[in-house]
């Protein structure tokens, strides 16, 4: 019994912890079962795989130094993908905490398979199992995970090159942890102090352009609303950008695009001021007609065509931020309205 608590409760209250740290709680309990799902199914996939190595001649030390570090990242890190090609991802704290469940399911379910093949290895195999190895999936993931949201985000890398540069961090920390350049102890030890301090790094870093996008956001959002239906539209910014395009684009189709982008706004302030409430305790109801809009909004997309959406950046109307604005809102429609207590 000990030596289960050992190897698998500590990886859980550390994802638990990750959970309650996250103001916003974006995330329903459906993403984190899935994530912790397929992190598990990635440890049963990697048995048979490191079985054929082995049989085919690879060493063992061959195997979890190198061969083990790739096979297990790259496929820990295939639900972060799936999401992040969705836009299912919003914020950094998102994607920690997602990467962070996606290793655990890993930790835990190899930790189980390895509890059943070595039921007589002494506790201290364990507390370096429970505390290091599984600490150490989590954390990777959780890394890789964070790096290729920051570099789609703020650096415009293509989805496929924001995944390479995260996993191949997680890569090397991987390896290195399993090159056993200090004793299994000291290892245990020196990543119980080092990885959750990059955590909570991440999650501060997190925290506040969080809280940016919502505070900023919304005050910019709401301004260029208010000069989108104020009769002083034609001498705003806006308003000298679209009489442009009209030398471009027939009228109706500039019509649409005026359009457009006063949905997009109107989704993006509901959005703000819903994690902004929700960050204060609150919860908010999302329109009725939020249904309506977004088939609104496919109809205006397909009726500007590609030519126009392109014409249309240097407005902001096609962000990468506005499906997932879409996503949070479809996603409000369906949690309870109950206040919620941050006692």
């Amino acid at each position: 019994m000990l030596n289960i608590l050992l190897g698998l409760v500590p990886i859980l209250l550390l994802l638990a912890g990750l959970v309650l740290m996250d103001s916003f709680k974006l995330l329903r309990p459906v993403a984190l079962a899935a994530a912790l799902a397929w992190g598990g199914f990635v440890a049963l996939a990697n048995q048979p795989l490191h079985n054929w190595l082995l049989d085919g001649g690879m060493s063992l030390a061959t195997l979890t130094r190198y061969a083990a570090p790739v096979a297990e990242e790259v496929g820990t890190i295939g639900f972060i993908a799936f999401l992040l090609a969705r836009r299912k991802i919003g914020f950094l704290i998102d994607a920690a905490v997602l990467g962070f469940a996606a290793g655990t399911g890993f930790a835990v379910v190899e930790n189980f398979v390895f509890l059943q093949a070595l039921a007589d290895a002494p506790t201290a195999l364990w507390l370096v199992r429970g505390l290091g190895t599984a600490t150490l999936h989590g954390a990777t993931t959780a890394i890789a995970a964070v790096v290729a949201k920051g570099f789609q985000e703020q650096r415009g890398l293509p989805l496929p090159a924001s995944l390479a540069s995260g996993v191949a961090l997680a890569i090397v920390i991987h390896s290195a942890y399993n090159h056993l350049l200090l004793p299994p102890l000291a290892s245990t030890i020196l990543l119980l102090l080092a990885l959750p301090l990059v955590l909570m790094a991440i999650f501060d870093r997190g925290e506040k352009a969080a809280s940016a996008w919502v505070g900023e956001g919304l005050d910019l959002d709401l301004e260029r609303l208010d000069a989108l239906v104020s009769q002083q539209f034609n001498e705003s910014n806006f308003g000298v950008y679209l009489r442009e395009l009209k030398t471009r684009f027939e009228g109706p189709v500039v019509a649409d695009m005026v359009c457009l982008l006063r949905l997009q706004l109107e989704l993006s302030v509901q959005a703000r001021a819903l994690l902004m409430a929700r960050q204060a305790g609150l919860e908010l109801t999302v329109d009725d007609d939020l249904d309506e809009a977004l088939a609104e909004m496919a109809f205006l997309r397909k009726s500007i065509g590609t030519t126009g959406l392109l014409a249309l950046k240097p407005l902001q109307v096609s962000t990468r931020g506005a499906e997932f604005h879409h996503h949070l809102l479809e996603q409000q429609r369906r949690r309870p309205t109950e206040p919620r207590s941050r006692a």
